[in-house]
């Protein structure tokens, strides 16, 4: 099932949650919905589902409105971040749920419920937990329970509201991969919410990435965080270093490297630019071989597993910079605190902005 939003906004009293927004989602598609708590993410989620309205603009399904349908009339499965199982009931009778409280009319046979749920169950892999309850499950079990739950109506939709907030890391890795090895199987029209960057990436077909009730930028995941649209993409979209100073006026080519010199950034006349810097996008070296290269200091030194973090400080300025470095390519350099190193980056995002000097 397609999704087409077509400049919707939301409002709750004088605070607009939505500002005209407008999204395409093809069929089987799974689209991330990414942003900081605030942006719109869960309210665009809730007006997809039919549990709110939007204040202008429309929604349509597979091409047919239904901006005033109701969430029953819709298809949707919806899957909450906090599972929201009945504790009074086993893991089969929750799955089941959904298709026992249909009208008489549309009401499955008891065989098929049961049919249906142990199907759904070994989809899940819990077949084996079909006559425990809630609180005799791991975190991970109630959230697969909650998605079998949801896909037991065969919804046409299938939406995700920070289904793996309430996990630990670990869990929360293995279950969005195998998210993602389910969507493969079914095909479902789905769009999960997130503020978890890393989700995102690893996840969905596309991300749309939101802020304020705007949409900054829609892509693949390698497009928003390889070509961020904008300077609050790039920062939100993993760590990064910023870099301000001002370029000359006939400077046109910022994807390239060629004259940014980070060593002489502060530069009269001219815009306001911002470059960004990942941190593993930096070069180090225990010499200057160019002019191109920053002179900073190493002032602290984090071993975190495979790769080696770097807090250095600029000679002139003082500013403080991250580099992230592998294990052989720290144990190479033999890098300690106090250690003069010179910088250049690899690759860099630049962006002319307002001068915030500017009246």
């Amino acid at each position: 099932m397609s999704i087409q939003v077509d400049h919707v906004t939301k409002r709750f009293g004088t605070f607009t949650v939505l500002s005209d927004v407008s999204l395409h989602v093809q069929s089987g598609e799974l689209v991330a919905l990414l942003g900081p708590s605030g942006c719109g993410k869960t309210t665009l989620l809730r007006i997809l589902a039919g549990l709110e309205r939007p204040d202008e603009g429309r929604i349509l399904l597979h091409g047919h409105e239904v901006t005033d349908q109701r969430i029953t009339e819709r298809r949707v499965g919806f899957v909450f971040q906090h599972y929201a199982l009945f504790r009074h009931l086993s893991v089969a009778e929750n799955v089941a749920f959904g298709l026992k409280v249909l009208p008489r009319a549309k009401r499955p046979s008891p065989d098929y419920i049961r049919n249906k749920v142990e199907e759904l169950l070994s989809l899940v892999q819990l077949r084996a937990m079909a006559d425990r309850y809630p609180s005799q499950l791991s975190g991970g079990q109630r959230q697969r329970v909650a998605l079998a739950r949801a896909l037991a109506v065969e919804p046409k939709l299938l939406l995700l509201d920070e289904p793996f907030g309430a996990l630990d890391a670990k869990v929360r890795k293995e279950l969005r991969r195998w998210l993602r090895r389910l969507h493969d199987e079914l095909h479902i029209t789905s769009i999960l919410v997130t503020h978890d960057q890393e989700e995102a990436l690893e996840s969905a077909d596309r991300i749309v990435v939101l802020n304020q009730g705007h949409i900054e930028q829609i892509g693949t995941p390698d497009e928003v965080y390889e070509q961020p649209a904008t300077p609050f993409v790039y920062r939100f979209l993993g760590d990064v270093n910023v870099f301000h100073g001002r370029a000359p006026h006939e400077r046109v080519a910022h994807d390239s490297l060629e004259g940014h010199h980070l060593s002489s950034w502060t530069e009269a006349g001219g815009d306001h630019e911002v470059a960004f810097v990942r941190p593993h996008d930096l070069e180090l070296s225990l010499e200057r071989t160019t002019n191109a290269q920053l002179e900073t200091t190493v002032r602290l030194v984090i071993n975190a597993g495979a790769r080696v973090l770097l807090e250095l400080s600029t000679t002139d300025s003082g500013q403080h910079i991250e580099v992230e470095l592998t294990k052989d390519r720290y144990r190479e350099l033999k890098l300690q605190q106090g250690d003069v190193v010179f910088i250049h980056p690899r690759q860099l995002q630049v962006f002319r902005v307002p001068d915030p000097l500017s009246p």
